[in-house]
């Protein structure tokens, strides 16, 4: 008898009442998030490490997942943020010099609920044409309560995504040969930011999410980095305050992800949501600087309205080959740079490592 026959049935439904039957995989259960997908081929623990997907049920759009198991040094953070998982077949006879265990064991471990089996080519078609939407994954008859959970689904919203997902106290990580020291904001940083700063000499202070200026500057740090993290940034309204004073610090920061969107809100921009996201490892970026398109590993649900950041505050330097949003700002106000994008990049491509390279620089000038 085949895995996928021995294991129990599993539900998604959509919160357009659409219903997806599978087999359940990892934790039981039923869970609420917000439907989106990744088309990213590999890292699929980075991306059930990722805090950046808080809240969301993920779907993996690339048909085979836990081909290559799972380790323990490849986490992006000490646990799963995801509220569930969805793929077409998951491996359970992983291969890889690496490998310490299987995906499903994994998602047990963590207690995360997935569903395998299902069409998702078919749903990521739903997702593209409708836009991200809630749904529930459950192991229960999801049609003996279906309007239950449906109300449910329709009331499900993610909140205060960055005060569940940031660290409460003050760690410190210190390279070979110290450099420089760098504060890095736990918005629901990805440890491999931590480790491209480290390798180039940096001391990195990750601090709390709501740090204020005033700690900052005790901290007497050559470098700020706001991190990537999930949810709405127009949510975070003290954070977006408290960066309005700590660059006032003037000293150099560097912001990712949701970093650079809530550099932007903190200096007159807008966001908004996309319609359904740019999460994978193939997001073609064009350097308006240089002219140069980078391929770019990317997580992001919002994304920063170029148009509104005043020409004498900063400017655009980098555009999405594929739907022309704003990937990065050159600000001329303040000493910053942010991207949209992930150049720390695990797993994906290195091409924009070198922007790590550029934040060391511009520290190194201010010193």
């Amino acid at each position: 008898m085949s895995l996928f026959n021995m294991s129990e049935k599993a539900y998604l439904m959509l919160a357009n009442g659409q219903v997806f039957e599978g087999r359940s995989f990892g934790a039981k259960g039923t869970v609420i998030g917000e439907v989106v997908f990744t088309t990213g081929l590999t890292g699929y623990q980075e991306t059930l490490t990722d805090p950046s997907y808080f809240g969301q049920i993920v779907t993996q759009t690339f048909p085979l997942i836990g081909n290559y198991g799972v380790n323990s040094e490849d986490s992006e953070s000490a646990r799963s943020y995801v509220s569930g998982y969805i793929v077409r077949e998951w491996c359970n006879a992983p291969s890889n010099f690496r490998c310490e265990g299987n995906i499903n064991d994994f998602l047990t471990e963590h207690n995360i609920i997935g569903i395998h089996g299902i069409d998702t080519r078919r749903l990521t078609r739903v997702i593209r044409e409708a836009g991200v939407m809630n749904g529930v994954i459950t192991t229960e008859n999801v049609f003996e309560k279906k309007d239950e959970l449906l109300a449910q689904v329709k009331a499900f919203a993610v909140r205060e995504a960055v005060k569940n997902v940031t660290n409460t106290e003050t760690l410190t990580y210190e390279p070979e040969e110290k450099k420089y020291r760098v504060v890095l904001f736990d918005f629901g940083y990805k440890r491999n930011i931590r480790r491209e700063l480290v390798k180039r000499g940096c001391e990195v202070i990750v601090v709390p999410a709501y740090t204020t200026a005033e700690q900052v500057k005790e901290l007497a740090p050559d470098g700020i980095m706001f991190s990537n993290g999930p949810g709405d940034p127009a949510e975070n309204v003290d954070i977006i305050a408290n960066i309005r004073e700590i660059q006032k610090l003037g000293i150099p920061i560097f912001g990712i992800c949701l970093g650079h969107q809530l550099m932007a809100l903190a200096n007159g921009g807008r966001t908004e949501k996309l319609k359904y996201g740019h999460r994978g490892a193939n997001q073609p970026v064009i350097d308006l600087e240089s002219g140069l398109t980078y391929v770019t590993s990317q997580n992001h649900g919002y994304a920063v309205i170029g148009d509104s950041i005043d020409p004498s505050v900063g400017r655009v330097s980098h555009i999405n080959a594929n739907d022309k949003t704003c990937e990065g700002i050159h600000y001329t106000s303040v000493n910053a740079r942010t991207v949209q994008f992930h150049p720390e990049a695990h797993g994906g491509p290195l091409d924009t490592a070198y922007l790590f390279d550029d934040f060391v620089e511009t520290m190194k000038e201010g010193k």
